[in-house]
């Protein structure tokens, strides 16, 4: 719900066709015991041991499909609807088979995708842009079992930090938190038990499917193989002498990023292909016939546009966040409002089932002194320093969940840069302090806006949300175990990101903006600089344009995070997010009710297909089970 400078990951959501929930009425004096009274269902099964597990297991797996997806594109991808569609699938399945005797209820299927988002978004807020950046400027990262214990403990305060804000988020304003309300229509559909459900399943599954097969066809070595498909297919001209797929302008054999491309807004897809033509097939051969990048190579080339798309995607991001000032004023207001006058719990009627506001102080106590002691064990972070992000991530925390919760998109990208610069102020020239800082608030307002998505779902549903609190809780601790040693193996050193392979955009952002803060702007080539520049004013002008621009008119104006994106990747993952966006736009347009269907289930199964086998062919080829 985490963030790089790229979308975070409730940007990339598609609605399902509308199936109204059971939303209590807005004119109610009181909302909340309303709710209690017609919504909850207070004696259904919900947080189940079987439900856990399964959230803990499919929030893994999303994990794992997640970290590949953000260091190949910089993008969190949504998981929560696709593990419902999945466990509603498994569970369908075990039952028809006589392993599973009790119907996998609504409500357990919703506590089961607090569990399995909480996991899932592990890569998100920030976690995987820092982590990579401190590689890559340092060369070392602390050992895996601290690292496990880091992104476990940052996660969970970002969960408590949720507590004191929900009731008047969710209860009272009743704000809609989009992707919230869509998980509940979708699950909502699938237990209908309707032929539209069943066919959601079989569209993920054969995705899936083709997704791996394309992965190990391109992938897999070995003598069962008798040949590979190519990774790329260079488009079909040159460019300074040089075939066009030597400036990346190829056409990827990739589902992964074809299915991706189909989750964002076409906007988004033809701004990503202009932007990669602009930058690989003008400014690059032009800046290599000046002598300004000396080869061509994706590494080389990177090395000057960064400058000019992370201003790009800086500047846009802060001017969009800039625009929600009405939220962040309301957000401080609720903040404020932690310290009057409580209701007396015994005349509170959701006493025994909201968390009781003595968790989010206790959550503190317990939390804040370990993730400050990691700081400073970890990343060499003044206890002082660490004491004060304290309450930045809960101010981060509110700020995002209220923006989230509005508008559907977590400005982690917004949040990091603001705490980077904050520390480069604190601490001048220490790295660490400025990207793991950034790191800890980013964590803590991605999960709290997480868990507050979540729990829209539950209010529309009549689901218990003191447990499925506790089930973030649990999704915390399994996708914390699961992303460090996994990335470990995909990334054995520095060396592997910023490559084709893993462009890992985000994290050359971040990496980025520490080292300028650092070392001055005037460290920069002069060349970079007139680029961050012209990056930085884009930015400004594409997000004024886009506000004020006549309606009319908006469509054709770029999308600023998309153009800034393709800037920092490879030109061919460009094309292919095209593609996909394309493909989507057409069915929408011409096939609504095929795209509604089938556009959200097969862009994700052929994102965990091909990621999922990509990563397994990884490890076999590390422990030399397959040949490299």
């Amino acid at each position: 719900m985490t963030a790089p400078v790229s979308p975070s990951p409730q940007q990339l959501r598609i609605q399902p066709e509308p199936v109204p929930p059971p939303e209590p009425p807005v004119e109610k004096e009181d909302p909340e015991r309303y709710w209690l009274e017609h919504v909850y269902q207070g004696g259904a099964r919900q947080l189940t041991v079987r439900a856990v597990i399964a959230g803990m297991l499919i929030g893994a797996v999303m994990c794992l499909s997640n970290l590949y997806v953000i260091l190949k594109t910089g993008w969190s991808l949504g998981v929560t609807l696709t593990a419902c569609i999945l466990a509603f699938a498994t569970f369908g399945m075990l039952r028809g088979v006589g392993l599973v005797r009790d119907d996998f209820t609504t409500l357990e299927n919703n506590a089961m995708g607090s569990v399995a988002s909480a996991a899932g978004y592990m890569t998100g807020g920030g976690n995987m842009a820092a982590v990579p950046a401190l590689l890559m400027l340092t060369g070392a990262l602390p050992p895996s079992g601290w690292l496990v214990a880091w992104f476990a403990a940052v996660s969970a305060l970002g969960v408590f930090a949720a507590i004191p804000i929900k009731r008047q988020l969710i209860n009272i304003e009743q704000l809609p938190f989009p992707t919230g309300t869509a998980t509940a229509e979708t699950l909502q559909a699938l237990h209908g038990h309707d032929e539209r459900s069943r066919g959601k399943a079989r569209y993920l599954g054969l995705a899936g499917l083709i997704g791996a097969a394309v992965a190990v066809w391109r992938d897999a070595k070995g003598a069962w193989l008798a040949w590979n498909l190519p990774a790329k297919l260079s488009l079909p001209f040159m460019l300074g002498g040089k075939p066009a797929g030597a400036w990346t302008l190829s056409l990827d054999l990739s589902l992964l990023l074809v299915g991706a491309g189909a989750l964002v807004s076409f906007k988004t897809g033809w701004s990503m292909l202009v932007g990669a033509l602009l930058t690989y097939g003008v400014l690059a051969p032009e800046m290599v016939s000046r002598g300004v990048i000396p080869e061509v190579s994706y590494k080389a080339i990177n090395a000057w546009t960064l400058w000019t798309g992370a201003s790009l995607l800086v500047a846009s991001g802060l001017l969009s966040f800039a625009f929600q000032w009405r939220s962040v004023a309301k957000s401080f207001q609720a903040l404020a409002g932690l310290f009057g006058k409580k209701t007396e719990e015994n005349r509170d009627p959701l006493a025994d089932i909201e968390c009781p506001p003595s968790w989010f102080p206790l959550g503190f106590l317990v939390l804040g002194p370990v993730v400050v002691g990691l700081m400073a064990y970890l990343f060499q972070i003044p206890w002082w320093a660490g004491v004060i992000a304290l309450p930045l991530a809960v101010v981060m925390g509110v700020i995002a969940s209220r923006v989230t919760g509005e508008t559907d998109t977590t400005p982690t990208k917004a949040l990091g840069p603001v705490t980077q610069l904050l520390y480069g102020g604190l601490l001048p020239g220490n790295l660490t302090a400025n990207i793991m800082s950034a790191n800890a608030t980013g964590g803590v307002g991605l999960h709290s806006a997480d868990l507050l998505t979540d729990l829209k779902s539950g209010w529309l549903l009549g689901a218990n949300p003191r447990q499925q609190f506790v089930a973030q809780l649990f999704g915390v601790v399994a996708g914390a175990a699961v992303v460090v040693p996994a990335f470990n193996l995909l990334v054995p050193s520095a060396d592997v990101l910023g490559t084709e392979e893993f462009p890992a955009p985000s994290s050359l952002v971040w990496a980025g903006v520490s080292k300028m803060l650092m070392s001055g702007v005037e460290s920069l080539p002069v060349s970079a600089r007139i680029g961050a520049v012209c990056g930085l004013t884009l930015g400004v002008a594409l997000v004024l344009l886009d506000r004020w621009a006549p309606k009319s008119a908006r469509p054709f104006i770029p999308s600023a995070s998309g153009l800034g994106l393709s800037i920092v990747i490879p030109g061919a993952s460009s094309i292919s997010f095209f593609i996909g966006a394309a493909i989507a736009e057409v069915l929408r347009r011409r096939k609504p009710q095929l795209a509604e269907a089938a556009v959200l289930p097969v862009s994700s199964g052929f994102i965990a297909g091909e990621s999922l086998m990509g990563i397994a062919i990884a490890m076999l080829k590390a422990f030399g089970v397959m040949p490299k």
